[in-house]
């Protein structure tokens, strides 16, 4: 994107004020600039857009804010009850030492990791917020891998635009642009407060995005898939969430 363009962009976005022909523009111009979200279509797809485009162009890869050890809420909310899966239970009953994680699609080396595996790589941790729609929010540290990581290791394909990540709850699936994909603060976590992540927060691995809200986190993390279109998954609107009539793109 050029100078010129950006900055007419981000003019736009800053000028809209929720006027459907406003809106409207705002969408193409994010179109013609690979800025439309996969759920940019229907009724609120102009504002989806706006709100797309402009946390891209005005935020960019600023970090989400992180926490001190003495702020961490006790208790961490679970956001949520453990599955009663039998899967789910078979695995947690083994420690989850059978559990696997796949990273496939456009990759040159398709890869399948054991936690075991996953643990050998270099960590990292953070002391960040998960955001619910729904109005509260809990700080915890995490502990995981970078998901850019995993993509350097599988070898993703320069082509790739977005990375779908599975769950053992076939509804619960997402995707995330490149931009957050590579981010350093989105990890794979397998590690919440000094411990092991409990089921209720997903256990053996969860998705981290703390620079979105927290349904973008998924738990139960199973798969990794590069693409470089959405259109092959779901209903092509890039999560189950999107699927459910949230938004795809959830920026804090």
């Amino acid at each position: 994107m050029s100078n010129n363009t950006r900055r007419d962009l981000i003019n736009t976005v800053l000028t809209v004020t929720g006027v459907g022909t406003g809106l409207s523009l705002a969408a193409k111009l994010a179109d013609r600039n690979g800025l439309l979200p996969p759920d940019g279509g229907g009724l609120y797809g102009p504002g989806k857009s706006l709100n797309y485009a402009a946390q891209r162009l005005l935020v960019g890869s600023a970090p989400a804010r992180e926490f001190a050890r003495a702020q961490i809420s006790n208790p961490p909310h679970a956001n949520g009850k453990a599955i009663k899966d039998p899967t789910y239970l078979r695995h947690q009953a083994q420690g989850f030492a059978d559990w696997r994680l796949e990273i496939d699609g456009m990759v040159e080396r398709p890869t399948t990791l054991s936690i075991a595996e996953i643990k050998s790589y270099p960590a990292t941790s953070q002391i960040t917020q998960i955001v619910c729609e729904e109005g509260w929010s809990s700080v915890s540290e995490w502990k995981g891998v970078q998901l850019s990581h995993f993509l350097k290791l599988a070898g993703a394909a320069p082509q790739a635009k977005y990375v779908v990540v599975s769950s053992l709850q076939p509804r619960r699936w997402g995707s995330l642009d490149m931009n957050d994909a590579l981010h350093p603060q989105t990890l794979i976590a397998y590690g919440m407060n000094d411990g092991e992540i409990p089921a209720a927060n997903g256990a053996p691995l969860r998705l981290r995005v703390p620079r979105q809200l927290g349904y973008v986190s998924l738990k139960y993390v199973t798969r990794i898939t590069l693409a470089d279109s959405l259109k092959g998954f779901g209903k092509g609107l890039g999560s189950g969430a999107s699927e459910a009539g949230y938004s795809w793109y959830a920026g804090i």
